[in-house]
C-alpha cells in the first residue's frame, strides 16, 4: 500500500492518520508541496491520497501556485476509486476539485468543539464509526459550499459541512481528527505567537480544555483514521 502525502505548511504532520497507516503498513510518500517539491502527474503510482491543511486558502494560487494541480490530481484519484482524505484545507481544496464554492475568511473556529453526524451517516463506513456528538479539534476559517455529489455527513455549531464523502472513499474533513492531544500540545508550542494573538483565552485555559475533551477526541479520531485506512 503506498500512499502519497501532500503537506501544506510546517509541523502539520499525519498525527492519528499515521498511526493508523503504519498499523496498516502503508508506504508514505510526503510531498511538502509548500516547499516547492513535486506532485505527480497523475494517480498511477499510488494507491490513495491524503491532503493536510495549513494557513493558506484553498484560492491562494498567487502565494501557492501548485494549487491548481493539487485540486486537479485531487480528482484524478477520486475519478479513479482511490481513497482520498483532505483535512482542513485539504477538504477546502476536494471541495475546489470537484467544482464547489470555496468561501474564505469568516470568524475562526478554534479548539475542541463538537461535531454531530449527520443522519446520512449511520450507514457511512467512516462517520459511522463515531458517535454522533463528540468533541474534535479545529483550528480554521474558510468553509465551502457541497459540491453537487456529495453526501453531507457532518456539521458544528458554526460550520454546517464538517464532513462529506464522495464516491465511494473521498472524504472531505475540516476538522483536525489527526490532532491527538499530543499533537495540539505540540502545536501550542510551535505556533504560540499566532494562538496568543488570536486566541489567547484558550491558551491561558489550555489545561482544562484538554483534560476535558482531549481524551474523547483522541478515541474519536483515531476511529476515524482507521476506518478511513481500511478503505484503501
Amino acid at each position: 500500500m503506498r500512499v502519497l502525502v501532500v503537506q501544506n505548511y510546517q509541523d502539520t504532520g499525519l498525527g492519528q492518520v499515521g498511526r493508523a497507516l503504519d498499523e496498516a503498513g502503508a508506504i508514505i510518500d510526503l510531498r511538502q508541496a509548500f516547499l516547492g517539491e513535486d506532485l505527480p502527474t497523475d494517480e498511477s503510482d499510488h494507491d490513495a491520497l491524503v491532503v493536510l491543511g495549513g494557513d493558506q486558502n484553498a484560492l491562494a494560487d498567487d502565494t501557492h501556485p501548485y494549487l491548481p494541480q493539487l485540486s486537479r490530481l485531487i480528482k484524478r484519484f477520486g475519478d479513479a476509486d482511490k481513497a482520498v482524505l483532505g483535512i482542513c484545507l485539504g477538504s477546502q481544496l476536494i471541495a475546489r476539485g470537484y467544482g464547489a464554492e470555496n468561501i474564505i475568511g469568516r470568524a475562526a473556529e478554534f479548539g475542541w468543539h463538537e461535531v454531530t453526524r449527520a443522519a446520512t451517516s449511520l450507514s457511512d463506513p467512516v462517520l459511522s464509526a463515531v458517535p454522533q456528538h463528540f468533541p474534535i479539534f479545529h483550528w480554521h476559517s474558510d468553509t465551502f459550499t457541497l459540491p453537487k455529489e456529495a453526501i453531507h455527513l457532518a456539521s458544528s455549531a458554526m460550520t454546517p459541512n464538517q464532513a462529506f464523502r464522495i464516491g465511494r472513499a473521498v472524504y472531505g474533513m475540516q476538522f483536525h481528527f489527526e490532532a491527538d492531544t499530543r499533537l495540539v500540545e505540540e502545536w501550542t508550542h510551535v505556533f504560540r505567537d499566532q494562538i496568543t494573538n488570536n486566541h489567547a483565552q484558550w491558551l491561558d485555559n489550555y489545561e482544562a480544555h484538554a483534560e476535558r475533551d482531549g481524551p474523547a477526541a483522541d478515541v474519536a479520531g483515531l476511529a476515524l483514521a482507521r476506518a478511513w485506512v481500511a478503505l484503501i
